[in-house]
């Protein structure tokens, strides 16, 4: 299994040295690679345009958006849904696969929590948002308004609320914990002043005394059980937002575990998508082995199926249930203005994944991207027929309508693509993309 994990005659030692290299770089002043740069530039330039469509979103307001009666809900929500499933992906590695002690789970999950804390940040600008005066985000809490009447505690978006936030809150320190020891490494190998003084300010203290270990190691595996329950909890409460509405097709008790499934194909599929170019960018191949690709493709194919049988089971419940409005509403999705959006999400999320049953297809890594970046363009199709088309066939045929999502959406979602952007970029060039401390423990339990 280790042979699989890390290439041969790899050492504690050369695994040290490599990532701190490439996180110190001691011997090339501030000198960065070119590619990050030229990606950090076109991230930024996405980032100053959705900063431009959100300034005017401020002073024009909402009706800048396509959003009208009957759909209310447009690409904030389903962009907001669609962040946030994208965030689960570190969570579904880092701390189940801790928890299963799955071995190979110590080469990617550094790499899958800063997308989760970057995914996360792109999905709690939605809300605010949505709200139509961003001024007041604090209208996101459940408190008491002016006439003392408190929040509906029964109300799944309340406990959306509870869930999200700790979701995020455990995120962070669950990532940051893990990388207190690797902070306290680059702090003892930096030979620049203000590398020793940031990293040592962000190590917190952290020696690797016997002491301090004895209690990291319980305090770590109590967080990875926390961790574990709660990314399942906070989709299922996000697919309660809508099973709990009367909208037509969402009142549905598959909506919980139908959007769990579909959390694991876009976490799987955006950790693909950063590994893939990210291991021979950082000099990372003998760490993150062709096996490990080999094993989120596995993965990518099982939540793929897991998809595909609660759209089987989605199609099921409509045309066997008594309404007749569901039935419009699926017959609208399959034929109507927004049906190349329904067999989008189809091809993307099931048919395609299906040629990852072949090594072969799975060993050949540009497919692999490929087949990940479609996924993750499905997830986001599947977003938008559930809020979109739902939405726009209701029960009363007199209020019936359509969406169009305008200019200002679209340089929105981009800004959130380069926010996300940006913020990994920052990561990987000052934080070590591998878990060093993990990966020693590997490598010295090897035979």
């Amino acid at each position: 299994m280790t042979g699989r994990i890390v290439h041969p005659g790899e050492t504690p030692w050369s695994m040290t040295e490599r990532v701190c290299v490439t996180t110190l770089r001691p011997d090339a002043g501030l000198w960065t690679p070119l590619w990050w740069w030229l990606c950090l530039g076109a991230a930024l330039a996405l980032l100053a345009g959705g900063m431009v469509s959100v300034a005017w979103l401020f002073y024009a307001g909402l009706g800048i958006w396509g959003i009208d009666w009957p759909v209310a809900w447009g690409f904030d929500i389903l962009n907001y849904v669609w962040w946030i499933a994208i965030a689960s992906g570190g969570t579904f590695i880092s701390a189940l696969f801790f928890l299963l002690r799955a071995p190979w789970r110590t080469s990617l999950n550094r790499l899958a929590e800063s997308l989760t804390l970057c995914a996360a940040l792109c999905a709690a600008i939605f809300p605010i948002l949505h709200l139509g005066r961003p001024q007041f985000f604090y209208w996101l809490f459940p408190y008491p308004n002016t006439m003392g009447l408190w929040a509906q505690f029964r109300s799944p978006l309340v406990w959306d609320f509870f869930a999200i936030l700790a979701y995020v809150l455990c995120s962070v320190l669950f990532w940051y914990f893990g990388l207190l020891p690797d902070l306290a490494t680059l702090r003892e190998r930096a030979q620049r002043r203000w590398q020793r003084v940031f990293y040592g300010v962000l190590a917190l203290g952290f020696r690797g005394s016997a002491r301090q270990w004895r209690h990291y190691q319980p305090v770590y595996g109590v967080m990875a059980a926390l961790m574990a329950p709660l990314v399942v909890s906070v989709h299922s409460i996000v697919g309660m937002d809508f099973a709990g509405g009367a909208a037509t097709g969402w009142h549905s008790t598959q909506f919980p575990p139908f959007f769990v499934f579909g959390a694991g194909l876009s976490g799987f599929a955006i950790v693909l998508l950063a590994v893939i170019p990210l291991r021979p960018a950082l000099g990372l191949q003998p760490y993150i082995t062709d096996w490990h690709i080999d094993v989120l493709g596995r993965l990518l194919l099982t939540a793929s199926l897991c998809v595909a049988y609660a759209y089987v089971m989605d199609v099921f419940s409509t045309f066997y249930g008594p309404d007749q409005a569901d039935r419009t509403m699926f017959a609208f999705r399959l034929h109507g203005l927004y049906a190349p959006v329904y067999w989008g999400t189809i091809m993307l999320n099931i048919v395609f994944p299906q040629l990852l049953w072949w090594r072969g297809v799975r060993m050949n890594q540009p497919v692999v991207w490929a087949i990940s970046l479609g996924v993750l363009v499905g997830m986001w199709l599947e977003r938008f027929q559930i809020i979109v088309s739902s939405l726009a066939r209701t029960q009363l045929q007199s209020a019936w309508g359509q969406y169009t999502p305008t200019l200002w959406e679209w340089s929105l979602l981009a800004g959130t693509i380069g926010l996300f952007l940006t913020a990994f970029l920052l990561l990987v060039r000052f934080i070590p993309m591998l878990a060093m401390a993990e990966m020693r423990a590997v490598l010295e339990d090897r035979p």
